[in-house]
């Protein structure tokens, strides 16, 4: 208090006035400089000016790298929604490259490249030497990663999203996409080369011709123009091979004023095979021929058409039971076609085969070799199904067919082996396989055991009833022979099997070289794989002087095993 009241005696009431204006006014001044000095500090902070356009939002493709095994970040759905942005228009030269799952594509850094795309891409623009371990992508387009290495990149498919836009471009994509073509041919198989041609198909005689004319099939795979087959299922033989004559399947060309104009037209699919190779040995012509066109031709019900290449008149009448039973139409001797251009709505050049005189169940046409076997009835119209069911008490005698050979691996002595038959229990029948197929399988038909020296007369097992015996004679030298070609087949056959192997002593070749000769004792070595050899001493020259005392036990067996039948 008394402070105040001396500063109010030393100034007046006006200088007081005034003092308080220049206080005022000094606080104005002092304010001002400091909100001139402060002023470029007091804006929006920096951070906010990072933030982008949505223009450029949708351009950037958001992806993280981590060392090691630390865990990737993945894409957000609105990054797919920016990657679907960058689809670009498809080119029809590169449609077929384009898949339904994403394909990984390591590009170069040439800038000419990235500029227009042929398909639909994604690009990842990397400035550094990583690449983006994973990336979330949506199944269909090809992400192309431009980059100067090239390490391994893992994609990973993304949800799908619920947009409408999205779905939409997905659909366009998969519309867009083209599914690799299967090849016409497939000669991959180690036993036949087969081409099935679905279209348009004409068959030129005059130049050995197939063309798929088909616009889907104008281009092959590998700058390939054709392909050359010879339509024979032994293909590794060139033997048999020689003699088959070779076809060219020519898909569309560019100028289809090159292909021929139709002659004949068929509604009926077609089948062109070859008669040649070893048609004429009984065995080859099941194994090479009728089985492998009964796999290929049976599926169309009869309704297909047969065109024959090296077509042979004996062999057509040698087998028109069968042919007319796989096919409602006349065979076509296609060779002697020259002047006509036969259109198919599909043909199959050469035919489909699995095993040795063997069905595999597993394979196109999924059937086996029962079905077959019931085929074969069917089209000989034979009677029994079924071998005799022996009973203990049973007296009546199963019928024991004893197949000869006249010319090598024949019996020399098939009288006493039919009285030693006939004296175990057996009605033994003795006869030889000739060129009518028809009487020879209704009467192997009406034998319910059969046997014989390995060779092509033992093929026509296939008319035995089921539950039938089959004893193969196995000669000198011929054990893999005897197995593979009858041996394993007949047990697809609902066959019982026995194997009789002769000895030395059995073989005429005892005549020709000592008992202690190679050629005797161990064939394998005597022969050295060469078949030439092997042929000519085991095969042309050998006859069979049959034990019969020595083979009584094998007789024996096989009665056992008729009464076991009904067991089974």
């Amino acid at each position: 208090m008394t402070y105040e009241a001396i500063l109010a005696r030393s100034f007046s009431r006006y200088e007081q006035k005034k003092l308080g204006c220049g206080a005022l006014l000094g606080c104005f001044l002092i304010f001002l400089s400091f909100f001139t000095v402060f002023k470029p500090y007091l804006g929006p902070l920096p951070i906010l000016n990072m933030r982008l356009s949505m223009g450029v939002a949708h351009r950037m493709f958001a992806t993280k790298e981590t060392e090691s095994s630390q865990k990737q970040e993945m894409v957000t759905v609105a990054q797919k929604e920016a990657a679907k942005s960058e689809l670009l228009l498809i080119s029809t030269s590169h449609q077929e490259n384009v898949t339904t799952k994403p394909e990984l594509r390591l590009n170069s850094t040439d800038p000419k490249e990235n500029t227009t795309r042929t398909k639909p891409e994604i690009l990842l623009n990397s400035t550094d030497h990583h690449v983006a371990k994973n990336v979330t992508l949506e199944p269909g387009p090809e992400v192309l990663l431009n980059n100067t290495e090239h390490p391994a990149v893992e994609i990973e498919e993304s949800e799908q999203l619920n947009s409408t836009d999205h779905q939409d471009t997905s659909l366009s994509i998969a519309g867009n996409a083209t599914q690799k073509r299967v090849p016409l041919c497939n000669i991959l198989n180690p036993r036949t080369d087969i081409c099935d041609i679905t279209g348009e198909v004409r068959v030129h005689a005059k130049s050995y011709t197939v063309y798929a004319s088909s616009p889907e099939m104008s281009t092959l795979d590998d700058g390939q123009t054709s392909w050359k087959i010879r339509p024979y299922a032994r293909k590794t033989d060139r033997t048999a091979m020689s003699s088959v004559t070779e076809w060219s399947v020519v898909p569309a060309s560019v100028d289809r004023r090159k292909i021929p104009k139709c002659t004949q037209n068929h509604a009926a699919p077609a089948i062109l095979f070859s008669a040649g190779g070893f048609s004429g040995n009984h065995f080859h012509d099941f194994s090479d021929i009728i089985l492998p066109l009964y796999l290929t031709a049976r599926p169309f019900n009869g309704d297909v058409q047969l065109l024959v290449t090296n077509y042979r008149s004996w062999w057509a009448s040698k087998f028109r039971a069968i042919l007319q039973n796989l096919s409602k139409h006349p065979a076509i001797d296609i060779d002697q076609q020259r002047e006509e251009v036969h259109c198919f709505p599909s043909v199959i050049v050469g035919l489909n085969r699995h095993d040795e005189f063997k069905i595999n169940p597993s394979m196109p046409p999924h059937t086996t070799m029962r079905d077959f076997r019931e085929f074969l009835r069917t089209s000989y119209s034979l009677e029994r199904a079924k071998a005799i069911e022996l009973q203990a008490s049973d007296t009546r005698k199963p019928r024991l067919l004893i197949v000869a050979r006249k010319r090598s691996r024949s019996f020399t002595n098939p009288t006493r082996i039919a009285k030693t038959a006939k004296a175990v229990g057996f009605e033994p029948v003795v006869a030889e396989a000739d060129m009518n197929v028809a009487r020879f399988a209704e009467l192997m038909n009406s034998c319910d055991a059969v046997m014989g020296v390995h060779g092509a007369g033992l093929t026509n097992i296939l008319f035995l009833p089921d539950d039938a015996v089959l004893i193969q004679i196995v000669p000198l030298g011929g054990a893999w022979l005897s197995r593979t070609y009858f041996g394993d087949p007949s047990r697809d056959m609902n066959l019982r099997y026995l194997e009789y192997k002769i000895g030395v002593r059995e073989s005429t070749l005892a005549d020709q070289y000592p008992v202690d000769h190679v050629a005797l004792k161990d064939p394998s070595a005597f022969h050295r794989g060469k078949w030439n050899d092997f042929k000519k001493i085991y095969l042309d020259n050998q006859n069979v002087k049959l034990d019969v005392r020595r083979f009584r036990p094998t007789l024996l067996k096989a009665l056992q095993l008729l009464r076991e039948q009904k067991r089974r």
